[in-house]
C-alpha cells in the first residue's frame, strides 16, 4: 500500500524515534543493503587569488564560493579543471545553483547558457541546489540535466519552519518531477534561529526523509554535523556521507601534531560506519566506486 499524506503525519507525530528509525533502516536496506558509501572532498575557493590544490586521495574537488562574474566562473572552472584532467578518478564540482541563478539574472543570460558554459570550461557537476533558496527549483534543476551536467546533491540551506512535513513533501514531490535527484541532504546548512533543532529532530529528519522522499541516497555531511552524528544517522535511513576530509594525515588543531593513522579521516569514517553495522565503500562525485 503507498503511504498517504496522513501515513506521513502521522510518522512526523510520532515520538518513537527508535521504531521510525527501524522503519526508516528497512527501507534504506531494501535499496543499499548493508553499505553505504562515502566521498573525501578537497575543496578550492571560487576566487581566483585562491590556491588551487588538493590531496592526493580526494574523490571530489569542489569549488566553493560565490563567483563574482560569468567570465570568472567559467575561467576558475577551466583552471581548475586543466590541472585537475591528468586524473579522470576525481570529479570536477562546483558552486550552488541558487547563486547560479542568481549570476545569471545579474548578467542577463539564461541559466541553460551559464551552466552550458561552466560544463564547456569543464565543469562535471553542480555541488549543490539548496531547495529553499532556488528561485524555480524545478526549473532550475531541469536546466542543470539539459546542458548535460549533474546535480551533486539537493541540500536545504536554512529550515523554514519546525514542521518537517511540508519540505519533505515539496521534495518528494519535485522528484516526481524530475526524476533527476542522485542524493538528498535533509538537514540544514545553515542555522535559523526561529527553528532551533536537536539531535534528535535531525535524526527524526533523516529518517522520515528516507521514508518520504524517493531518491537514490539520503546523505548527512561529515564536516557539518560531526562524526558521531553522521554515525547514528547511518541507522536511521541515511546510505552517503558527503564531505569527509580527503587529508590522510590528522593533525591535532592546537599542535598540528600529527595524531597518527588510526585518527586519520579516512580510518575514522570506516571505523564509525562499520561500528554502524555497515560496510563501508568509498566512491568519487560521479557515485563510482573507488578502490582504496
Amino acid at each position: 500500500m503507498v503511504p498517504t499524506s496522513a501515513d506521513f503525519a502521522a510518522l512526523a507525530a510520532t515520538h518513537d524515534i527508535i521504531r521510525l528509525g527501524i522503519r526508516a533502516d528497512d527501507v534504506r536496506r531494501q535499496h543499499h543493503g548493508t553499505k553505504t558509501t562515502f566521498v573525501r572532498v578537497s575543496e578550492v575557493g571560487a576566487s581566483p587569488d585562491s590556491p588551487v590544490r588538493w590531496a592526493a586521495a580526494a574523490g571530489e574537488v569542489r569549488i566553493a564560493g560565490v563567483p563574482e562574474s560569468l567570465v570568472a566562473a567559467i575561467e576558475r572552472v577551466r583552471h581548475v579543471a586543466s590541472k585537475l584532467r591528468p586524473s579522470g578518478s576525481r570529479a570536477l564540482s562546483g558552486f550552488s545553483l541558487a547563486d547560479l541563478e542568481q549570476l545569471a539574472g545579474r548578467e542577463r543570460v539564461t541559466l541553460r547558457a551559464l551552466l552550458e558554459d561552466l560544463r564547456g570550461a569543464g565543469l562535471e557537476l553542480v555541488a549543490e541546489a539548496p531547495v529553499d533558496a532556488l528561485t524555480d527549483p524545478r526549473r532550475s534543476i531541469e536546466e542543470v540535466n539539459i546542458a548535460g551536467l549533474v546535480l551533486a546533491r539537493l541540500t536545504v540551506h536554512r529550515l523554514p519552519s519546525p514542521d518537517p512535513l511540508p519540505l519533505l513533501e515539496g521534495v518528494a514531490t519535485l522528484q516526481r518531477a524530475v526524476g533527476v535527484i542522485r542524493a538528498f541532504a535533509p538537514l540544514p546548512r545553515a542555522i535559523n534561529p526561529a527553528v532551533p533543532t536537536t539531535g534528535y529532530d535531525d535524526l527524526k529528519r533523516v529518517a522520515l526523509a528516507r521514508l518520504m522522499v524517493e531518491v537514490p541516497s539520503i546523505q548527512v555531511d561529515w564536516s557539518l554535523y560531526g562524526s558521531k552524528l553522521a554515525q547514528v544517522a547511518l541507522t536511521m535511513g541515511a546510505d552517503d556521507v558527503d564531505g569527509v576530509s580527503a587529508d590522510d594525515e590528522a593533525v591535532d588543531a592546537e599542535t598540528q601534531m600529527p595524531l597518527g593513522r588510526r585518527r586519520a579521516p579516512l580510518e575514522e569514517i570506516r571505523r564509525n560506519i562499520r561500528a554502524a553495522g555497515q560496510e563501508p565503500i568509498e566512491r568519487n562525485g560521479r557515485f563510482e566506486w573507488r578502490t582504496v
